[in-house]
């Protein structure tokens, strides 16, 4: 019971700031410590009575020496209150401190604050645009983040629990030693001034070279995630050495990173434990010839003694709770840099829900160019009327694909603006946008989940019924009943593997199609969506996908143009702009630009394909 109390003290998902984290180091870690600045002061307090209490058993050892020179004779007598209250001191007062900061540490906040730095950063670095994630390594994403949490924890804790341990030993200790007398004071003052001076000098460049380090290491879990996500890839390529080579590169940038802070820290350790050895003979050797000259009792050397042997040793933690807090701070830094940055497409203030009653779309001199210089899409106007369905043609890189990506709002546009039904989609929620829509794309990816969680995601509260008519509409029900995952689950509940890839391109794509089936949205985006089928399973479910469009506003990319032949109009785009509009029959008329497109296919289409690049 009093374990889950203080577990409880944290709330790994309450109510938190979904704002950007600050840059700054110490403002990033207030953002998060502040959540639980309660349990830290309590930390602190109970640290310094901790550490008051331990000086004071020192005091009472000096004591005892002193009060064992008094003869044995009704000793107890005389004492017997002072030693029953150090007998308390020692039994109950010091394991009971001891027991309530390791439950506060151990119990609340090692699990909960760490769980819950997780869970925001991954809500905040989720929701960051589509760019974002195409710039960086999926593994070196989530390594920062499940790094950065354990680390800012661990450096938090530390600072507090060092902080008492140096103010309290180092204080109570001059203090005692100048009750015995005045010159044992120096010894431990001049080795304060010396550490304070080595730890200046050394804590710097540690943090720097952890950072480093920190950097180095979240490159080598890029590098080697990227690779196991793309194993196949890899197994394709008989490049075995060169993978090696490149995993390699980055494993050595950080063994010499490493190399380089451990250095440091070697020299920090010489240093200090050279520098802790003239505090205790200077100590030990000035308090002798107090006590030869009877300036101090025996009992003022066994305390003075005892204590800077204790400092000592503190020291010594401190060097290296000092060394992990700043490769803590280096972590944290290192995480800063994914966690730490503003979402470039995020919803206004005061944004709506989307309504969408006819399903109107209208493209309005929209411009768009991936922020390089030249167009990929400029001057664009569109209007596509409710219900209608259009096929988006053209060559590679015509823009076709990047239409769609402006419409499902995964880049802000440049200028212009996008309508559906009236509305600008800038100034809706971008879950409300794209709950409206139902994509399915040419690169079809499946979470690494059962078949039935991949299906529910397009729409989570559909019924097993529901489940299985969206499964039969897109003709998978026929091998989902056959799948069996590794851990021998069958059917629905089987696994499909990380992407998906214990699936064929095939069945990948059905279970796609049935997903969007199944969310029934009322416009729907189908960019390549039968690219990964056979001619015999296309013609199968090409009457699914008919219902699919039936009362829905439809805009289809695909490389097949007589998939898209039966469209109510074909939009022709070339280098960013529509170049030609109309049916099948009235474009091939033309003898334009779709007309030679749709030669190449049609017939000679090996022969140009040498002279012409692929259409997508």
């Amino acid at each position: 019971m009093i374990f889950r109390w203080f577990e409880s003290l944290v709330d790994i998902f309450g109510d938190a700031d979904d704002a950007m984290p600050p840059r700054g180091v110490w403002r990033f870690y207030w953002h998060y410590l502040r959540q639980v600045r309660g349990i830290l002061l309590s930390i602190c307090v109970l640290g310094f009575f901790v550490a008051l209490v331990e000086v004071a058993l020192f005091d009472f050892l000096g004591r005892l020496v002193d009060l064992t020179a008094e003869s044995p004779a009704g000793f107890f007598a005389r004492h017997g209150s002072e030693l029953a209250w150090m007998a308390f001191v020692a039994l109950i007062a010091r394991p009971l401190l001891l027991a309530l900061h390791d439950l506060m540490v151990n119990q609340a906040l090692v699990p909960g604050l760490t769980a819950r730095v997780r869970w925001q950063q991954h809500r905040y670095v989720v929701r960051q645009s589509l760019a974002f994630f195409q710039n960086d390594y999926a593994g070196r994403i989530a390594n920062r983040i499940m790094q950065t949490g354990a680390s800012l924890r661990e450096s938090a804790v530390q600072i507090v629990d060092a902080i008492w341990y140096v103010a309290v030993y180092t204080g109570t200790a001059l203090v005692l030693f100048a009750r015995a007398d005045a010159w044992l004071v120096l010894p431990l003052a001049l080795w304060v001034l010396g550490y304070a001076g080595l730890l200046a000098f050394f804590v710097p460049r540690v943090k720097q070279r952890s950072w480093q380090a920190s950097q180095a290491r979240s490159g080598v879990m890029g590098r080697v995630v990227d690779g196991y996500t793309n194993i196949a890839t890899l197994k394709l390529f008989p490049h075995a050495g060169r993978e090696d080579a490149y995993v390699g590169e980055a494993i050595a940038d950080n063994a010499e990173k490493v190399r380089l802070m451990t250095r440091m820290t070697t020299a920090m350790d010489v240093s200090i434990t050279a520098f802790n050895g003239l505090l205790i003979v200077g100590t030990s050797a000035l308090g002798l010839w107090l006590w030869s000259r009877g300036a101090i009792t025996a009992g003022d050397i066994a305390l003075s003694t005892g204590l800077v042997i204790r400092i000592n040793n503190m020291s010594g933690w401190i060097m290296w709770v000092v060394n992990g807090i700043f490769e803590d701070i280096g972590t944290v830094q290192d995480g800063m840099t994914t966690v730490a940055q503003p979402r470039d497409v995020v919803d206004r203030e005061g944004a709506k829900p989307l309504v969408v009653t006819h399903g109107g779309i209208r493209f309005e001199d929209i411009h768009f160019h991936y922020g390089k210089q030249g167009g990929v899409i400029s001057d664009l106007g569109l209007v596509v009327r409710p219900g209608e369905r259009i096929g988006l043609v053209g060559p590679s890189g015509a823009g076709k694909s990047t239409l769609v990506n402006v419409l499902l709002r995964l880049y802000d546009l440049e200028a212009g603006r996008i309508l559906i039904d009236g509305q600008d989609i800038a100034g809706v929620t971008q879950e409300s946008l794209r709950g409206q829509i139902g994509v399915v794309s040419q690169d079809t990816s499946l979470l690494h989940r059962s078949i039935r969680d991949n299906l529910l995601y397009g729409r989570p509260d559909a019924t097993h019924a529901q489940v299985e008519a969206a499964v039969r509409g897109a003709r998978a029900d026929g091998f989902i009943a056959t799948l069996v995952d590794g851990e021998g689950r069958t059917g629905f509940d089987a696994q499909v593997g990380e992407r998906g890839v214990k699936l064929s391109g095939g069945q990948r794509q059905r279970i796609a199609i049935a997903r969007v089936l199944l969310k029934d949205a009322p416009i729907l985006l189908l960019d390549e969506a039968t690219s990964a089928l056979d001619s015999e399973v296309e013609a199968a479910i090409q009457d699914s996908l008919d219902v699919l469009m039936e009362g829905k506003t439809v805009i289809a990319i695909a490389h097949r143009l007589s998939t898209i032949a039966r469209m109510d109009r074909l939009v022709v785009m070339d280098q960013g702009r529509i170049v030609e509009s109309g049916t099948h029959a009235e474009l091939v008329a033309r003898d334009g630009l779709y007309a030679r497109l749709w030669q190449r296919q049609t017939g000679g289409f090996v022969a140009a394909d040498v002279a012409e690049p692929d259409v997508p």
